[in-house]
């Protein structure tokens, strides 16, 4: 996670990198991002196998590649309250699969 200043803005914007985020979880969070007023500023699809292969598009095939966004905000508030929401969402699926297996 990384939370600094962009300078596409005159340093306006603080931005957020997340990395390897879950395809399943990719629409929820989308939804979250424009509720908490900020926006993707960049998703790409890299493979994880080859670093030199990014799309900033989905791929045919999506096995083998990760999904990583850059959030933009005006306030850093909304960008931390995003990263919150979404670490424990993945916390609690982590949970509960872990309960299924027992």
């Amino acid at each position: 996670m990384f939370i600094g200043n962009s300078c596409n803005d005159c340093n306006r914007y603080n931005r957020l990198e997340m990395k390897n985020i879950d395809q399943n979880i990719l629409p929820w969070l989308e939804d979250v991002i424009e509720e908490n007023n900020s926006k993707i500023e960049r998703k790409e699809w890299k493979s994880k196998y080859n670093s030199y292969v990014v799309y900033d598009y989905e791929p045919f095939c999506t096995e083998g590649f990760e999904i990583n966004l850059v959030i933009t905000s005006r306030d850093d508030s909304y960008l931390n309250f995003i990263k919150y929401l979404y670490d424990e969402k993945v916390s609690t699926i982590e949970y509960l699969n872990n309960c299924i297996t027992i």
